[in-house]
């Protein structure tokens, strides 16, 4: 959500006519909408909407209750969210049994360089209850004895608490489009591999089997597809000879944290948008991100040969354009 528009969420089963009713009801108060995006998984509709509100002709709590009752007549969720709702971001922290992630996370609001409120923590287990009371944070564990979460329940805090991002630090199940749809662009996950490579479990392991010298790490915005949404940060790192996957493990989790820090940092400053699936930064030169490889690495590559630049090819070029000249002159 840019910092001047509206963002409206609507999330239900999918039926005829939802749009038409909402869209009408923003044009009777003068909304104007600039951008609507749609979309249909596993029977889930939603449909996000980011409409200019600073000429409409009701005050901002009218328009979410009138958005409210008509979700509910419709058998729908609406979600309204204005640009100034809140000076200090609410963030959801879901985590399994890793911890490196979540004490970044906790080390960096301690310091005063998150830039938004962690409100909870929400595990699938329990085992990181512990860190949370060492930050005097609240924990849910919404799993069963296997660690089967219970959506329903995620769903319910995460309005509680009023989140206004969704960090996944080494959270080890799969959100389910109502989940995911509900926070479109506010969920960030964190994945062991340089995506697209290596999705899904086991992903450092991956990177041994396949006999990669190069392996690393990636923080993306979550969609519907696995591990698929818009990558925001990378990291890189060296993959040694005969490494365990332990090993890649202790080099990869600094970088785990580091990236997803950077991510939630682009995000909460509202530094980086989404495009047709590819992040982009809203001022390129003025915003201070290692979005991927150090420039380190830049000054170590090598700059040439490039195509057409090499002497050979630039002789031959220059042999064509003075033939070309002199059967110019003779035709002169």
């Amino acid at each position: 959500m840019t910092r001047e528009l509206t963002e409206i969420v609507v999330v239900g089963d999918d039926d005829t006519g939802l749009i038409a009713e909402i869209t009408s009801t923003l044009f009777e108060r003068n909304i104007n909408i600039e951008d609507l995006d749609q979309a249909v998984r596993e029977g889930v509709f939603r449909m996000t909407m980011r409409v200019d509100t600073s000429e409409m002709i009701v005050k901002e709590e009218t328009l979410r209750e009138n958005l409210h009752e008509l979700g509910d007549e419709l058998g729908v969720d609406v979600q309204v969210r204005f640009p100034d709702d809140r000076e200090t971001q609410q963030i959801a922290v879901l985590v399994t049994k890793e911890s490196h992630c979540l004490e970044a996370i906790f080390e960096a609001w301690a310091s005063g360089n998150l830039g938004a409120d962690v409100e909870v923590v929400i595990g699938n287990h329990s085992d990181l209850e512990p860190l949370a009371e060492k930050y005097d944070v609240p924990f849910h564990d919404i799993g069963d004895e296997k660690g089967t979460p219970d959506e329903g329940e995620l769903l319910d805090l995460l309005d509680e608490y009023d989140t206004d991002l969704v960090v996944l630090a080494r959270y080890m199940r799969i959100l389910s489009p109502d989940v995911v749809f509900r926070y479109e662009d506010r969920i960030i996950n964190v994945h062991p591999s340089l995506l697209p490579a290596f999705p899904g479990a086991s992903a450092y392991m991956q990177a041994i089997e396949e006999g990669v010298r190069i392996a690393g790490v990636t923080a993306h915005y979550v969609t519907t597809d696995l591990d698929q949404g818009p990558i925001i940060t990378q990291r890189a790192f060296n993959v040694p000879d005969d490494a365990t996957e332990e090993e890649l493990q202790q080099i990869g989790q600094p970088l785990e944290a580091e990236a997803l820090l950077e991510a939630i940092d682009l995000h909460l400053n509202d530094e980086v948008t989404v495009h047709r699936g590819r992040t982009k930064l809203r001022d390129s030169e003025g915003t201070d991100a290692q979005l991927g490889a150090p420039k380190d690495l830049e000054q170590a590559n090598p700059d040439r040969p490039i195509d057409g630049l090499g002497e050979y090819v630039a002789d031959q070029d220059d042999d064509e354009e003075n033939e070309t000249e002199a059967e110019a002159e003779a035709d002169d």
